[in-house]
């Protein structure tokens, strides 16, 4: 029934200053959510989906995590 995502990066300390480290912490809500389930969503929307992503992360290291909260 929700999503949300709590984002933290950290920059290069010389310009362009691009993202050197991404992490996405997921706080999914819903009933009977399958564990399995939210973590490979969040798997295919990181590495297949999602275009931000993939080009982030072609300079960025990009972590998950995620907590399913009962609605």
């Amino acid at each position: 029934s929700g999503c949300q995502v709590k984002v933290t990066s950290e920059r290069a300390a010389v310009d362009p200053k691009v993202f050197t480290q991404i992490h996405m912490h997921f706080t999914v809500s819903g009933k009977n959510l399958a564990e399995a389930a939210v973590a490979r969503a969040i798997q295919m929307s990181h590495e297949k989906y999602c275009s931000a992503s993939v080009m982030l992360g072609k300079t960025a290291d990009i972590t998950t995590s995620f907590e399913i909260a009962s609605a």
